[in-house]
């Protein structure tokens, strides 16, 4: 099949997950036979003059980055209108550069920040449209819709979710959100797991930034945003130090949420038990997760918890919640151990059991890691996804209404 993805994100262009989950699943396709496009953009904050629009072949993907236009929108503070704008600039290459020669028999949209140029592409071409809903809004903000902003947002996965002739998600916590949400029929969204190539992470490795003390290691690498929970997991850690002398916190990563975070770990008194490590090229992240006691990821949302995989794959020993897709990922007792979201005693008692029982925990990695060969292996998963893009039928152009946004917590959460 000739298959044209759009997404905001493609390497080396990546914010999270779901760059990395396009390029891999690109690859597959391609490797399996499929002609695959990938519509993507130019880094954030560039222009034609910096950065102009190209066409390049990376692992048998074609991908066409297109150039940010004129109009000076900066994407922390004009969210939608940076939207609009790269959606614009999208579908003028596309049409220009990219139709004339060449057709897909699918468009699949990643995410609500394609939504318009995936929309108009699949009309103009008259295929079917397959979208990905990789994350909520009303999920990142615990059911709610605060600002406009906010609410324009989840309209617009709304439309995306209603006009799409199939739509996929990566994890079923993730499918029950979507469905809630938008008021779709969960027996007809997808189930497609993220995967991962356990072999990059297993042989590329480098030392880890050096930190003081002999102590337990706890990890934590990803975002630093207030859902990912990393404010739960400081404070955990004074009872955890009393339990476990010496224990230090490394957090790997970047995010709005830095302030906070360091803000937090003075507040609870351990501000030099914390270390702030930036982000990490791959092949330290590596050798820092090699070298934890445990890796723990206190996210209180998570559509899947790709992070978690990347864990298993290099042994590491995994404590983490339970919310959406990572308690998917991470069974209690058997290839993790689990705690609710937000409960800070659950983190405390996890990771009490994680550094005092090593063999146990050395066990449940082996079981983390063995899974990674069957239900999350890349090629089984584009094998899937190529099912759902044979059986999607195209329901041709059409306008909808707007939805209506209820004023309340959309998960019936009180406040």
């Amino acid at each position: 099949m000739r298959v044209l993805m759009l997404s905001w994100e493609f390497p080396p262009v990546v914010v999270g997950g779901l760059g990395r989950h396009v390029h891999a699943l690109a690859r597959e396709l391609a490797v399996a036979g499929h002609d695959v496009v990938v519509l993507s953009r130019a880094p954030t904050g560039t222009d034609a003059g910096t950065h102009p629009t190209v066409a390049e072949t990376v692992d048998g993907v074609r991908v066409l980055r297109v150039a940010e236009d004129p109009p000076h929108l900066d994407f922390s503070h004009d969210l939608v209108a940076w939207t609009l704008g790269m959606g614009h600039g999208l579908l003028r290459h596309a049409l220009t550069e990219l139709l004339p020669r060449w057709r897909p028999d699918v468009v699949h949209a990643h995410d609500w920040l394609v939504a318009h140029p995936a929309i108009a592409l699949a009309d103009v071409a008259g295929v079917p449209l397959v979208a990905t809903l990789h994350a909520t809004e009303a999920g990142r903000h615990s059911g709610w819709l605060p600002g406009p902003m906010n609410r324009q947002v989840h309209s617009t996965e709304w439309w995306l979710a209603h006009r799409a002739d199939e739509v996929i998600t990566c994890s079923a916590a993730m499918r029950a959100e979507a469905a809630t949400l938008y008021d779709l029929d969960a027996g007809a969204v997808h189930v497609v797991h993220n995967g991962i190539d356990p072999g990059r992470w297993r042989t590329r490795s480098r030392a880890a930034p050096p930190v003081p003390g002999r102590g337990p290691r706890l990890v934590y690498f990803g975002r630093l945003e207030y859902e990912k929970g990393v404010q739960d997991l400081i404070a955990a850690l004074p009872r955890i130090r009393r339990r476990h002398r010496g224990t230090r916190l490394l957090v790997a990563g970047t995010g709005t949420q830095q302030e906070m975070l360091a803000a937090r770990a003075a507040e609870h008194r351990v501000k030099t038990a914390v270390d702030f490590l930036g982000h990490l090229p791959d092949a330290e992240l590596t050798g820092l997760l090699r070298g934890a006691d445990a890796v723990v990821l206190p996210s209180r949302y998570e559509p899947f918890g790709i992070v978690a995989l990347e864990a298993a794959a290099v042994g590491a020993t995994l404590v983490a919640s339970t919310a959406g897709g990572l308690g998917e990922l991470v069974r209690d007792g058997e290839t993790g151990l689990g705690f609710a979201p937000g409960d800070v005693p659950g983190i405390v008692e996890a990771v009490d059991r994680a550094l005092a029982d090593p063999r146990a925990a050395r066990r449940r990695a082996r079981a983390a890691r063995a899974r990674l060969r069957t239900d999350f292996a890349w090629p089984a998963i584009a094998a899937r996804t190529a099912q759902i893009y044979a059986g999607a039928v195209a329901g041709g152009a059409r306008d909808l209404p707007r939805p209506k946004i209820p004023t309340g917590n959309l998960f019936g959460r009180e406040p």
